[in-house]
């Protein structure tokens, strides 16, 4: 659906007044091109005699970044499907009590599972962000920049990916669902704080 679009036309399209994509969608997309980055990183390790020692180790990320970047973008189309659910769990009868319960119950469910898959983003940018300072410091010198950029909008994907769990809160009404939502934001949003300072702040030259 998105992927297949150019650069342009899912700009425009964020930009019009489609429901879909948003913010969810956006920062799954940020995350994709985040591993991106990463895998560009390890392809210009691989195959040069400075870095021969670690060619094995970038072998493997370089796989493991690809798999993260393909799962990112499953995710920014998954995002937009999980909204439609919800739209058309608002549009069920309501009418008798049944109907109305119905409704209500494919809401909620509805909520929880648009909460669901920003969170599934924002862990796997964390997955992503926990690779990055490795490959900073063992990944060709002269790409260290596109390191640091990857790290600093992985962070910001997950940033964005928890506000799009925390706005599907306002409306869930199971306070297991709720905590267990609030606590798991609570964590990824403070292990992305750390990751993304170790990355800024380690001088690679």
């Amino acid at each position: 659906m998105f992927s297949d679009k150019s650069v342009k036309e899912f700009v425009d399209l964020v930009a019009s007044d489609a429901p879909v994509p948003g913010g969810g969608s956006v920062s799954a997309l940020v995350g994709a091109l985040s591993a991106a980055l990463l895998e560009m990183v390890t392809s210009l390790t691989i195959g040069r005699k400075k870095y021969v020692e670690v060619e094995e180790e970038m072998v493997k990320f370089r796989v493991e970044f690809m798999e993260l970047r393909s799962k990112l973008l499953n995710l920014m189309e998954e995002d937009a499907r999980s909204y439609d659910v919800v739209i058309k769990a608002y549009g069920l009868p309501k009418d008798g009590e049944e109907e109305k319960s119905i409704r209500f119950q494919a809401i909620q469910d509805g909520l929880y599972g648009a909460a669901l898959v920003p969170l599934e983003v924002a862990k796997t940018c964390l997955q992503t962000l926990y690779s990055v300072e490795e490959v900073l410091t063992k990944g060709n010198k002269n790409a260290y920049s596109d390191v640091k950029v990857a790290g600093v909008m992985l962070r910001s994907a997950l940033y964005g990916a928890c506000y799009n769990v925390k706005i599907n809160l306002e409306s869930i009404k199971d306070e297991k669902r709720v905590e267990f939502l609030k606590k798991s934001i609570k964590e990824l949003l403070g292990e992305a704080d750390l990751l993304e300072k170790r990355v800024i702040d380690l001088e690679v030259i």
